[in-house]
């Protein structure tokens, strides 16, 4: 979790693993009455729907959805990558289509190459947020490899005027290319990372949200704004959405 921006950027890489929650704690008791579906309007379907929401979260479904799960992630934890390879798929197919479930995935910044990444999954269209994330979880040896490969180069970047910084880290991590193939062109991509005030934006509701609600490490989901305890996994979370309503 980040205290402030200064931190964000300057932040040991060993935090993107101890920020990684562990899943040791016993699963939250949520319980609530079986929910039934919501018909989509005419030519739309939930699992296409994606909103911004007041908390610069991006948030898939029924807006109005009865039953609302939250995930607050970092793009450079592994425990994080487990969860969208196991656990998106069947969250979106078999809850979030049937409008009893949305789904708003939130940055919690991890350190300079985290926030480099968060700012590269905003800068296209709002639906491809999700997909470009789960990407780069796929990816996250890829990607992150030349980051702790080159740490002087990283620090020396951190050095540079705000609007290069990073840029520069991107050139570092080879971003550009693994982005560049998913649809989202370099110019594009440094316009984004150039931008100071949108990346500052990024790390500072990072900050405060995870202040206000104990956020202490990633993934961490909340369902109705309660926090589920301990629940890291597909398999932990699926139960409790399911005692939540969804079923």
């Amino acid at each position: 979790m980040i205290k402030t921006l200064r931190f964000a950027l300057a932040a040991p890489l060993a935090l993107v693993l101890a920020a990684c929650n562990s899943g040791t704690e016993e699963v939250g008791d949520i319980e609530g009455e079986a929910v039934a579906a919501v018909p989509a309007p005419e030519g739309v379907e939930w699992s296409e729907t994606v909103t911004v929401t007041d908390a610069d979260g991006y948030m898939i479904g029924n807006p109005d959805a009865p039953i609302k799960l939250v995930e607050y992630a970092s793009l450079t934890c592994p425990t994080c990558a487990r969860f969208s390879e196991e656990g998106v798929e069947p969250l979106i197919e078999d809850y979030v289509s049937t409008g009893r479930v949305s789904f708003e995935l939130r940055n919690q910044i991890h350190g300079p190459h985290d926030l480099t990444l968060a700012t590269l999954v905003r800068c296209g269209a709002d639906e491809a947020f999700h997909p470009l994330s789960d990407q780069v979880w796929a990816n996250l040896q890829q990607l992150l490899g030349p980051i702790f490969e080159n740490t002087g180069a990283v620090e020396q970047a951190l050095n540079l005027p705000p609007d290069q910084r990073l840029v520069r880290l991107a050139e570092i991590g080879n971003f550009y290319d693994f982005f560049a193939a998913r649809g989202l062109s370099e110019d594009q991509a440094r316009q984004c990372l150039a931008d100071a005030s949108a990346y500052e934006t990024i790390a500072e509701n990072s900050d405060t949200q995870s202040a206000e609600l104990e956020i202490t490490g990633t993934p961490t989901f909340l369902i109705n704004g309660q926090k589920v305890e301990g629940a890291n996994t597909w398999t932990q979370l699926e139960p409790v959405l399911q005692r939540a309503g969804a079923r």
